[in-house]
């Protein structure tokens, strides 16, 4: 005989707030209403329960029979999952039979939630319980929490994200803070720093709510410091809450106990990598003593199952990444097993292999691809560099990243880097002398002629002693370059020519195609007839290859030869041919000078007002690049000035000044590339309505600013912090070039409704 206990459910009352997750309840309450089980998974800490108890809590009135809370956490034994579960629903047991059995029959026509929390270490028997359930009781609906899905047939699944950074992340320790120092606030003079310890702590619930508590007595810039001992500092939760989750630490040592040997060991291992990996780096890496290269991609998968390992993707690479935190404790346990230094090596050999590849076949088919890939592993080329346990390697790598530095829009970086490994390995090595060309390029395209004089004329005197010739010409065409961007078109010529001789010589006509491209560009400046003709051969060369990066520059050059010419409408199909060619390879520096020309060529049509965005979408890619057109000398320095004087005249100071805030709203190189070919030369003025500069919340917050509301009624309109309305706010000012919120609400009244 059983008995069922009278009440509608079991759901505890929440003690704090539930902050952010509009959007994601929303989700979860949307798939909950037509799947009859859905799992929530994620990592440690994120979230899971509380996120499923907030949805039961919102959802009672659909579940007139109760919604009911199944606490597996304290449960060890897969045979007393059933019992645990008939005991939160309340049967009272007086009898003999299987309490699956009892819980089936009472439950069979009611409608009801169960929620089936921390079900991570009971797998099996919680996929059990829920299928047979789900097979005997209609009506009734089964929310799952756990760090793998259960399996069976019918689940859905929902993998609960971080919180967003900075909205709902900075609203939570705002939230938590005030709770235990009520004087608390967040200003403009640490805003900066809050948002960074939230992005730093992976957005992760857990751990913002452990350094809330500790935001009692620390500062946010002493926390955020302390962060390198994440695990030391996130400690002291409240005594009420499971064992696991009062520390950060316990959170992931329960984690980790649940793997087994090989997944705790590729996990340790993943440890090196930062930012992201993809497969091939993983079993390159991680394969050896007790993993064989074959049952990566299988270990690999559990531990994505088991939340530990999140699945991402960059520029359309498929990656993986493990959050900052999990990262951490792998890497703990990676020193413990005494593994670190050569897994240190293996990482870095990885690199260095994957670096050499790309440039010694960068001249052919696939450029697009590898800079995609190298900025992809722009995190993971950094921790590489730093490991400098033998500088000629890291020597080695910072050249072999010359592309990366250059074509790849990292000139600062790749400056800071073959600095440090020159300094470091003085040594007159086959690998110093690339690191010396690479350098040089770097700094001239940096506009700094002294440092590139000294590594150039080092390059040249090892390139003699050595005897190598690929690297003569190398010097050669280097030397052509900073006579040309110091206007010496003259001199530049024979230097540009013997370059293509040596590199023709040494290594046939591919990497030839580099110096070619800008003999012709000198030759059709200095007024040579056979500058067209070079241009034409160095795009035939290209072509013949495979090859699209020097193509694009050659069409570049050929464009803006044509246009001086005045072949407008030859230099317009040129520079979008080259355009389109560039927008593959999402890179500033070549997109900046792309765009500089399509922005002369408009105004030349009279078509002022998309010249003036356009040179706003330069004028922010010079920035991002931390150079500007002026590094490349004449002419086309002064076919800018003249360009920018005709738009000035036309617009006005203050109509060209916002062309410039409308054009400089993009996010990257091909957004910018995008806009700029949206439409066909027309000599009308151009009345269109452009993208918005601003993003999908931007614009939602501009509307509302719109119809009058202030800051704090916007925070209140959509669920976030005054603060982060403030930020929206001064985000939107600047992009749009506006001192008012009046100016703003203008704007907005002549936008058409943007698309998604």
């Amino acid at each position: 005989m059983t008995a069922l206990v009278p009440r509608t459910g079991n759901l505890p009352e929440a003690f704090t707030t539930f902050v952010g997750r509009r959007h994601d309840i929303a989700e979860v309450r949307r798939v909950l209403g037509s799947a009859r089980l859905l799992t929530l998974t994620g990592t440690g800490g994120v979230g899971k329960t509380r996120l499923a108890l907030e949805v039961a809590a919102a959802a009672r009135k659909a579940f007139p029979h109760g919604t009911w809370l199944v606490d597996l956490a304290p449960v060890r034994d897969p045979s007393a999952v059933a019992t645990a579960a008939a005991a939160a629903v309340g049967i009272v047991d007086l009898g003999d039979r299987p309490a699956l059995d009892r819980i089936a029959e009472r439950l069979a026509e009611r409608r009801t939630l169960i929620v089936l929390d921390n079900c991570e270490h009971l797998v099996d028997a919680c996929a059990e319980l829920a299928s047979v359930l789900l097979s005997a009781c209609p009506e009734l609906r089964v929310l799952a929490t756990s760090r793998q899905t259960l399996g069976i047939a019918g689940e859905h699944v929902f993998t609960v994200p971080p919180l967003k950074v900075p909205d709902e992340a900075v609203e939570l320790l705002r939230d938590r803070v005030c709770a235990v120092r009520p004087d608390f606030r967040i200003t403009d003079a640490n805003w900066a720093t809050v948002t960074r310890l939230c992005a730093d702590l992976d957005g992760l619930p857990l751990a913002i709510e452990l350094t809330a508590s500790r935001l009692r007595t620390l500062t946010v810039e002493q926390a955020a410091d302390r962060l390198e001992d994440r695990f030391a500092l996130l400690t002291g939760g409240s005594r009420t809450v499971r064992p696991r989750q009062r520390t950060l630490r316990a959170a992931m040592d329960w984690s980790y106990e649940l793997c087994s040997p090989a997944e705790r060991l590729l996990w340790n291992r993943l440890s090196v990598f930062a930012g992201g990996f993809g497969l091939d780096a993983a079993e390159d890496v991680c394969a050896g003593e007790g993993l064989p290269v074959p049952e990566v991609l299988d270990v690999l998968d559990r531990l994505v199952v088991q939340s530990v390992v999140l699945p991402t993707e960059h520029e359309g690479l498929p990656r993986y990444r493990l959050l900052a935190t999990v990262r951490e404790y792998g890497r703990e346990r990676l020193v413990q097993s005494g593994e670190q230094e050569l897994l240190m090596r293996r990482h870095r050999d990885f690199h260095l292999a994957l670096a050499e590849r790309i440039a010694d076949a960068w001249y052919g088919p696939g450029q697009e691809e590898a800079l995609t890939r190298l900025r992809a592993e722009h995190a993971n080329l950094l921790a590489a560099l730093a490991h400098d346990d033998d500088p000629q390697a890291t020597l080695a790598l910072a050249a072999a990243l010359r592309f990366h530095w250059c074509a790849g829009g990292f000139l600062a970086e790749g400056r800071r880097q073959l600095g440090r490994a020159l300094a470091a390995a003085p040594e007159p090595t086959s690998a110093r002398a690339r690191a010396l060309c690479a350098a040089s390029w770097v700094a001239l395209l940096q506009s700094d002629r002294a440092a590139a004089d000294r590594w150039l004329a080092e390059a040249g005197e090892l390139a003699e002693q050595q005897d190598d010739r690929a690297l003569r010409a190398h010097v050669m065409g280097l030397r052509g370059m900073r006579e040309a961007f110091q206007g010496r078109l003259a001199e530049a010529m024979p230097l540009f020519e013997r370059a293509v001789a040596d590199h023709t010589a040494a290594t046939g006509k591919g990497s030839a195609v580099f110096e070619l491209f800008q003999l012709g560009a000198v030759q059709m400046d200095l007024g040579d007839p056979r500058g067209r003709e070079t241009g034409r051969q160095a795009v035939a060369s290209a072509e013949a290859q495979g090859e699209r990066w020097a193509r694009a520059h050659a069409l570049w050059t050929l464009s803006c030869h044509a246009w001086r010419q005045g072949e407008r409408a030859e230099a317009l199909e040129l520079i979008r041919a080259a355009l389109e060619i560039e927008r593959g390879f999402n890179e500033p520096l070549s997109s900046a000078l792309m765009l500089e020309t399509l922005a002369w060529i408009c105004a030349s049509y009279g078509e002022y007002q998309r010249a003036g965005r356009i040179l706003g979408s330069v004028r922010r890619l010079w920035r991002d690049v931390g150079v500007d057109i002026s590094a490349f000398g004449p002419p086309l320095d002064d076919d800018h000035t003249r360009c920018e004087q005709s738009v000035v005249r036309a617009l006005g100071q203050e109509g060209y000044e916002r062309a410039l805030a409308v054009g400089g709203g993009h996010d990257n190189p091909r957004q910018a590339i995008d806009f700029a070919l949206g439409g066909g030369i027309d000599p009308a003025p151009v009345t269109a309505a452009v993208p918005s500069p601003l993003t999908r919340r931007e614009r939602e917050v501009a509307a509302l600013v719109a119809k009058g509301l202030s800051n704090r009624k916007i925070a209140e309109e959509l669920l976030v912090s005054p603060r982060t309305v403030d930020f929206h706010v001064e985000n939107i000012r600047a992009k749009l070039g506006f001192s008012g919120r009046a100016q703003v609400a203008a704007w907005w009244a002549t936008q058409a409704p943007p698309t998604q």
